[in-house]
Order: C-alpha cells, then sequence, then structure tokens
C-alpha cells in the first residue's frame, strides 16, 4: 500500500472524528486536515488501525448499557456490522424498507421523517452519535419513518434478531434496550406537547437547550456547536415558518443569548435562553397550578 493512500486514510480517520459536532471552529477543522498532510510515516496508522472496536469507541456508554463484561463486550462487537459512511443526502432507510437492523450513530447526524398523502415531509427527529435508530419498526417489521444523513455520518449497523438473541444472554441489556424505547417514547411526547402549548420563541429557546444538553452528554462543548439541520429544517421540526426562525435567531442575538454565524451557535447567557425553554415536567406544573388556582378561586 502506497504512503499516499495510507496518509489518505489518515484524514478520513480525522475527518470522521470531526464530521457532525464541530469542537470549534472551521479553522480548527481545517487546521488537522493540514496537520495530517504533515504526519510522518511512522504515525501514520493502517485501515484495520482506524476500525475501532465496540468496547474502544467513547460513545458506548450512550448507546449500550455499563458494566459489561469483557466477554459480553466480544460478543455484542461480533455481531455489529461497520457500514461505510452514509453521505450527506443520502438514505439510511426509507418509509416500507423491511426492518432487518437497528443503527448505532457514530458519527454525523440524521432527520428522521415521514411523509403525508400529498408528498410534504415532516420530520420528526434528529439524531445524535452514541443514538440508536430504527427501534420503532420492531412491531410492524417495517420502517415507519424515512432516515436521511445531514451531513456525512458513521452508524454501526446491529441485525435485531441476532441482538435480540443476545439480550438473553447478556444481563442488562434486554433492559437497556427497553430503556432507549422508552426514552423515545418519552421525547415523541415531550416534542407534541411544546408544539401544541408554547410559543415559537420557547420552541426555539427549547431545541437548542435540548442540543446543548445532548452534546455535553457527549463530551463536547454545551456552549458551542454547528447545527447541522437548515433553517427550513428547523422550522419544520418546531412546526413555524421558515422566517420565523430566522427572525427568532435575530432576536435572540438582539438580546444576547446567542451568537450566530450561519450554522455556527455560540451561547452566550444560558440562563436567559434557559428562562425561556420549558421541559414537560415545567408544563405539567403549570397546568396544576393553574387547575389549582381556579379550584381557590371557586
Amino acid at each position: 500500500m502506497s504512503d499516499n493512500l495510507l496518509k489518505f486514510q489518515s484524514r478520513a480517520e480525522m475527518s470522521e472524528r470531526c464530521a457532525g459536532i464541530d469542537r470549534g471552529s472551521s479553522r480548527q477543522y481545517s487546521r488537522i486536515l493540514l496537520q495530517g498532510d504533515r504526519m510522518p510515516k511512522d504515525s501514520i496508522v493502517k485501515l484495520d488501525e482506524i476500525r475501532s472496536r465496540c468496547q474502544s469507541c467513547s460513545l458506548f456508554e450512550l448507546c449500550m448499557p455499563m458494566g459489561l463484561a469483557e466477554g459480553d463486550l466480544d460478543k455484542l462487537d461480533k455481531i455489529i456490522k461497520r457500514r461505510r459512511p452514509v453521505d450527506k443526502g443520502e438514505y439510511l432507510y426509507r418509509i416500507g424498507d423491511p426492518f432487518v437492523s437497528v443503527f448505532a450513530v457514530r458519527s454525523g447526524s440524521l432527520k428522521t421523517f415521514t411523509s403525508t398523502r400529498d408528498g410534504r415531509d415532516q420530520i420528526i427527529s434528529l439524531h445524535l452519535p452514541g443514538e440508536l435508530m430504527g427501534m420503532d419498526a420492531i412491531s410492524s417489521n417495517q420502517h415507519i419513518c424515512s432516515a436521511m444523513a445531514l451531513e456525512t455520518t458513521s452508524v454501526c449497523e446491529l441485525p435485531y434478531e441476532r441482538l435480540e438473541a443476545l439480550s438473553q444472554e447478556i444481563p442488562g441489556l434486554q433492559h437497556h434496550l427497553l430503556s432507549l424505547m422508552s426514552e423515545e417514547i418519552r421525547h415523541d411526547q415531550c416534542h407534541m406537547t411544546i408544539l401544541a402549548r408554547l410559543p415559537v420563541d420557547s420552541r426555539l429557546a427549547s431545541f437548542l437547550v435540548n442540543l446543548s444538553e445532548r452534546y455535553q452528554a457527549r463530551g463536547f462543548s454545551s456552549t458551542e456547536f454547528n447545527l447541522s439541520m437548515s433553517r427550513s429544517d428547523i422550522a419544520n421540526l418546531l412546526g413555524m415558518a421558515v422566517e420565523t426562525v430566522s427572525r427568532l435567531f435575530t432576536q435572540f442575538q438582539d438580546q444576547g443569548l446567542l451568537q450566530v454565524e450561519r450554522k455556527h451557535i455560540k451561547i452566550l447567557d444560558n440562563s436567559g435562553l434557559q428562562a425561556l425553554h420549558n421541559r414537560c415536567g415545567d408544563l405539567g406544573d403549570e397546568e396544576a397550578n393553574k387547575d389549582d388556582s381556579s379550584s381557590n378561586a371557586s
């Protein structure tokens, strides 16, 4: 294998690490790639070293249960298929595709969406590294939504039949999968509540706070990140017009809450943003307080 090809593989590895969640500015990303050009021969890695095993993945604890024994990790690693990267705009799966596997996002991001009879798309969710996808297809044995990469994205594929069989052997795996399904249901319920109850500024604030917390859970900055979703996709997800999303970003900047440079977001006033943000439990408390007030008045 030539030195040029090995160097290309090293660059590809670093691109994968940077894909999806930008730890800094695009200038930092450029410097990483430039350093790859100057990498000495003795530090160039081989292709088989790039293929991280499950137990060495930095996102392992987010998508799989903690406390697995070494032998259990080996069993899990054997069933995982590491696919080629999914390019931006490419489908991971489509509505109606047979359900075969669930997918763990390693880098990058994807959106899931469904389509109405008149051909319009409705975005359901944004998926980040460390999250499992495709479990909503278990009951029907076919995918009920489509998943599309928002940027170059790497995923691990877990054939469901083998994963289900393995969950009988590994203590905690089945419970962990059920917990992930429960979390997905909770997320969907919260999203529906946000769309039905919150004003548009609180919807966008809740979206940004949610992203901030998810990035922090992955070891990245909670105050600076890139939006892989377009303004149009954000508007679709949050049930508002694109013009409203643009106006709110400008408003948040004028209020000193954010600094926005195209897709790069820097949170300047986290407390102010949190004040606009409503969690599902907060909405329930507000409703209870209203009921109490009505009872006292009568």
